[in-house]
């Protein structure tokens, strides 16, 4: 009989491992493994319930006073605070990963885009997370309009493309189209400009926006 054949034989011979040996031979480790799952996500049940509701409560109330500064455009207060309330820098600083905090940064962003503050008002902006499209939508048109302000049309382009975009609703992606449309004019680009009021005056014709379009389409109307 040859060594190939030997081998063979051997290798046919050897026996086919039982269905369950891997738990069998590492139960230990795999239940090990489990518990510190269930470890894991208790201390992360507690840590939501038990540290940051708490603190998502405690925030929401320190902030509704900066919020009425912000509604009364008093922008320093809103900012900073005033009285012994908190402003919404230190809600943010106090109140990380909180939704309330998250919130902080568009208010916090807004009140330094009215106060002429168009780089402050872009990183709190750009730190904005939220879920809700709207308030999603107006804080990407409003570092759009820092851009504009900063004389950066490209990327002022760039926001008010993802600002309508993100809204998809008749009321701010006509809105910030329109704005659009002004980018392109200030870049000297007449098609895009006539292409975005176009589009506004057939995808949103009830809109505000769309009632004097016409004007906007003849003015960028290549001859």
């Amino acid at each position: 009989m040859s060594a190939t054949e030997v081998n063979t034989k051997n290798t046919e011979q050897k026996p086919i491992a039982k269905t369950g040996s891997f738990v069998q031979e590492n139960q230990k480790s795999l239940l090990f493994i489990a518990a510190a799952i269930v470890v894991m996500v208790v201390i992360y049940i507690a840590y939501l319930k038990l540290y940051l509701a708490p603190r998502e409560v405690t925030a929401a109330n320190q902030m509704h006073v900066a919020q009425d500064f912000w509604a009364k455009k008093e922008w320093d207060k809103a900012i900073k605070g005033d009285a012994g309330y908190p402003g919404f820098e230190k809600i943010i600083s106090d109140y990380s990963n909180t939704k309330v905090a998250n919130l902080a940064y568009f208010y916090l962003g807004t009140a330094y885009l009215n106060k002429g503050e168009y780089r402050k008002a872009i990183d709190n902006l750009n730190s904005y997370r939220g879920d809700d499209s709207m308030v999603a939508a107006e804080a990407l048109g409003s570092i759009g309009d820092a851009y504009v302000e900063l004389k950066d049309f490209d990327k002022a382009e760039s926001y008010f493309k993802k600002a309508a975009d993100k809204a998809q609703n008749k009321f701010l992606s006509p809105f910030y189209l329109k704005k659009l449309g002004l980018v392109y004019e200030e870049k000297k680009d007449k098609s895009a400009a006539a292409d975005t009021y176009k589009k506004i005056k057939t995808d949103y014709a009830e809109s505000p926006e769309a009632q004097n379009i016409d004007e906007y389409i003849a003015r960028v109307t290549v001859q």
